[in-house]
């Protein structure tokens, strides 16, 4: 049995990480956000945010693991598997900074393709900057919004979870993994 690649996407601080540690407390697979990986990488070589420094390189090294992500995913032996961001997060977060990129960004939105995508909205309540995390709430709206646009330019219609607490926002999706 393939997995079905079920995504969580939202703009910084919406809560995708707390949901998925809810989910994984259920006994779910869930793959953790990938890009926390390649920020601490660059810090330990000296490189304080590789995102505004280097920005292709960062999203290269970031499109490389979400793909490889995506991969390990399919083989898992479950129903579903949940991922903390996707693919065409990468050229979302480019489009945002205006930054240009090469065609295999593009592809690989086109070649791999998620099974359902929920979307976390923004909530100014929750949302908190870290040495990670450093976006100002009116960034996470405009990333918010190059998010929506690149997912529904790949055909994807992402499912708006509610601003509810986690246990009612982990019922949500699992009432929509049957419809």
């Amino acid at each position: 049995m393939t997995a079905k690649r079920i995504v969580l996407i939202g703009g910084p601080s919406t809560g995708k990480t707390t949901l998925l540690n809810a989910l994984k407390e259920k006994g779910y697979p869930c793959l953790d956000e990938v890009s926390r990986e390649v920020i601490k990488a660059a810090q330990q070589e000296g490189i304080e945010q590789l995102f505004l420094t280097e920005p292709l390189l960062f999203s290269d090294k970031l499109l490389e693991r979400r793909i490889q992500q995506y991969l390990d995913a399919g083989a898992l032996d479950a129903e579903y598997v949940f991922i903390d961001r996707g693919i065409p997060d990468v050229s979302a977060y480019m489009d945002f900074i205006g930054q240009e990129y090469p065609d295999r960004f593009t592809k690989a939105n086109s070649t791999y393709r998620y099974d359902k995508i929920f979307l976390l909205p923004l909530w100014r309540d929750i949302h908190v900057t870290d040495k990670e995390r450093y976006e100002s709430f009116e960034e996470a709206v405009k990333i918010q919004d190059e998010l929506l646009k690149t997912y529904r330019s790949c055909g994807y219609t992402p499912i708006e979870v509610p601003k509810v607490p986690v246990e009612d926002r982990l019922d949500f999706i699992l009432k929509h993994m049957t419809l």
